[in-house]
Order: structure tokens, then C-alpha cells, then sequence
């Protein structure tokens, strides 16, 4: 079966599209960031990055705990030890994917099964860094995954698809598909949500994007986006991942300083006499890629120039 999306932009996600866009643009006119500013980035990323693949795969370590394990080998009471492995390997992973990335590298399949490799080590280390060898069955998923005789020519295909881009889509988009089709292939016997998390960033990050990472509060919504892409329909998983970036581009300039305006809770800025919104109403608007906003948990963020910017557009 030959990868051949449709894919098309609605005026929602030109709009995310465009921002993540220029916000790129002005990240790369500060390059390369102070090494301590970078490594600090970084370091608070991966930790973050880990947790949340983690918990969406049901692993229960918080976001404390996961640091306590990665900065200080901890082991955590009342936990599982796959869980404290899920945490290690994944940050191991990490490191790889930072080692091979580099501007216009191509993917193969050698790193995903490499990266497969760091996340089911001590877990399962008989299929760890494996293609699958039979059928799999995704709970909740509306599809079968393809027989794993098929698994290493789909992913061949899919890889080249994402190498040669002939429809010259962007690196976002890219990421999109890449992890959209990995997910329907499921090539390995456990692990593949977190190994694509990973990949997908192999393409964000060869083009010069920061990692960009699912938070694990929009899980349910990310696994009803990846369903509604295997019926053909990606703009929900789009958005998501657009969204994704954005907010890592914010926090990228964010630590820059400048006069780059600061990003403060939904919550308060509502309450301020010269906005005519509601903080719900601006949570809808940031949901859905209308306004520049991301999530620090459960808490949107945003600035009164996005805000003004949004009821400018509005008024045309």
C-alpha cells in the first residue's frame, strides 16, 4: 500500500503554520545561543520530553519524580523498575538522536531501530531494537496494523517518502506524516510510541527546529487525532503538531530576552480591563490555533499582543 496523503491547510492551521514560521526565523538570527543558555534549555527539555512520552504510555513517575531519577539516581518508592528503565532509556535516546542529528541528514532505518533499541533495554531485550514478528492489535486504535512480513518495506517506503519529498512539504508537515504512517505500520512489538516521539524529531531538528514533544494532558485528543488521520483527515494531528513546535520555539526565545514580550497565564490577562475575552473563550482560541498561546501543564499562556493581534484579524 504506497503512502500517498492528501493534504490539505485550512485557514486555522496557515495561521499556526505561519507563526512557527517567523518564530523560526527569529530564532535563527540569534544563533548559536550562549552555550549556557542552550545547555539549560536542554537539559530542562529533556527531562520534560521524557515524562511526557512516558506518561502517555501509562507510566506513572510525575514530572518530579522523573527528574529526581535522570539527575539524581534515585529510585522512587511504590514504583514499578520498567518504569525507572522507561525513564532511563529515554533519556539515553535522547542523547543518541542529539549525536546524530545534523543539518539535512537523512533518516534509515539503522535509527529507528536504534532508538527501539535505547527504549525496550531492560525491559524487553529480546525484541529491543527488533521489527515485530508477528501481528500486534492496538487497543483503542480504528485500524489493524499491516502483517510483519510487510513492516520493513513499509517502513522503507515511508523513509524514503520523508527523504525525497517530492511534494516539498514542510519540516512540521514532514514530522506529521512520518509519525501518522509509523504509528499505522507499528513496527515493533512495544515501544512504538515513544521511538516515533523521538524520530518524528529527527526531522524537526535536521531542519534546524528545537524537539518538540506531545504533553501528556492532551493525550486523549492526540490519540483521536492519529484515528482521524488513518480516515484520511490530518488536520487535527497537524495542529497538534504545529502547536508542539510553537511552544518550543516560545520557550527557545523566551529564554533570550530581548524585547520579546513575556507569555503570561490565560487566567490573568482576561481579567485585565482593556481585554473583551474570557479566559475560556481564550483557551478555545489557543485550542484551536487562533491566537499565539502554548501550555505549561494545565495552564495556557499567551500575550496581550496576540490577543489585540487576533481582534485586529477579526475586525477585516
Amino acid at each position: 500500500m504506497k503512502f500517498s496523503p492528501d493534504i490539505s491547510f485550512n485557514y486555522e492551521l496557515r495561521e499556526v503554520q505561519a507563526r512557527v514560521f517567523y518564530k523560526k526565523q527569529r530564532l535563527d538570527l540569534h544563533r548559536p545561543l550562549h552555550p549556557t543558555i542552550l545547555n539549560k534549555l536542554l537539559e530542562d527539555l529533556r527531562i520534560e520530553w521524557t515524562y511526557n512520552s512516558n506518561n502517555i504510555e501509562g507510566n506513572t513517575l510525575t514530572l518530579a519524580e522523573t527528574k529526581l531519577v535522570l539527575q539524581e539516581g534515585i529510585t522512587i518508592g511504590g514504583k514499578k523498575l520498567r518504569e525507572h528503565f522507561e525513564v532511563i532509556n529515554h533519556h539515553k535516546a535522547i542523547s543518541y538522536l542529539e549525536e546524530i542529528v545534523r543539518p539535512g541528514r537523512m533518516m534509515e532505518t539503522a535509527d529507528m531501530l536504534n532508538l527501539h533499541e535505547y527504549i525496550l533495554r531492560n525491559i524487553i531485550d529480546e525484541y529491543a531494537g527488533r521489527f515485530r514478528p508477528g501481528m500486534v492489535r492496538i487497543v483503542g486504535a480504528n485500524f489493524v496494523p499491516p502483517n510483519a512480513q510487510k513492516v520493513p518495506s513499509f517502513l522503507e517506503d515511508l523513509i524514503s517518502y520523508i527523504n525525497e519529498n517530492t511534494h516539498g512539504f514542510d519540516a512540521v508537515t514532514l514530522a506529521t506524516l512520518f509519525h501518522h504512517r509509523f504509528v499505522w505500520i507499528h513496527p515493533f512489538i512495544d515501544g512504538n510510541g515513544r521511538t516515533v516521539r523521538l524520530a518524528m524529531n529527527l526531522i524537526l531538528m535536521s531542519h534546524g527546529y528545537p524537539p518538540a514533544f506531545i504533553l501528556t494532558q492532551d493525550r486523549k485528543k492526540y490519540f483521536k487525532a492519529l484515528n482521524d488521520a488513518n480516515n484520511g483527515d490530518y488536520d487535527k494531528l497537524l495542529l497538534m503538531m504545529f502547536q508542539a513546535v510553537e511552544r518550543t520555539l516560545n520557550i527557545y526565545l523566551n529564554s533570550i530576552g530581548g524585547d520579546y514580550e513575556d507569555f503570561e497565564p490565560m487566567e490573568s490577562i482576561a481579567r485585565e480591563d482593556e481585554v473583551p475575552y474570557s479566559a475560556e473563550y481564550l483557551s478555545l482560541l489557543a485550542r484551536k490555533g487562533r491566537i499565539d498561546a502554548y501550555k505549561e501543564g494545565k495552564v495556557w499562556l499567551t500575550t496581550k499582543s496576540a490577543i489585540e493581534a487576533y481582534r485586529k484579524n477579526k475586525l477585516k
